[in-house]
């Protein structure tokens, strides 16, 4: 059975930090593309960040470049987001979905998702 567990959420003050996991069961993510994808309230998904499977690039919406770092840890089938100098706008729930291929930023191409995890940020 397929599956990808978000955990790592959480409240964070302005300017915190949150490491997002991303772990995958019944598959290996060595041969999966995972992005990272957000959604507040009233808002469409978007998508935050992308770790391509072929050839390990990656890629990060213009919103968060700089402050947060996609990487994979194969031995424990996870990929990580780290997430540094948050702001109150990168509040929503973040999902993780896998998909083959290259990495895109579409939602709609990814055949794989977790539940999500909440993050909030705020003073």
């Amino acid at each position: 059975q397929v599956q990808l567990v978000e955990s790592g959420g959480g409240l964070v003050q302005p300017g915190g930090s949150l490491r997002l996991s991303c772990a995958a069961s019944g598959f290996t993510l060595d041969y999966y593309t995972i992005g990272w994808f957000r959604q507040a309230p009233g808002a469409e998904r978007e998508g935050v960040s992308c770790f391509s499977s072929s050839d390990g690039s990656t890629y990060y919406a213009d919103s968060v470049k700089g402050r947060f770092t996609i990487s994979r840890d194969n031995a424990k089938n996870t990929v990580y987001l780290q997430m540094n100098s948050l702001k109150p706008e990168d509040t929503a729930v973040y999902y993780c979905a896998a998909k083959r291929d290259m990495c895109t930023m579409s939602p709609r191409w990814y055949a794989y998702w977790g539940q999500g995890t909440q993050v909030t940020v705020s003073s």
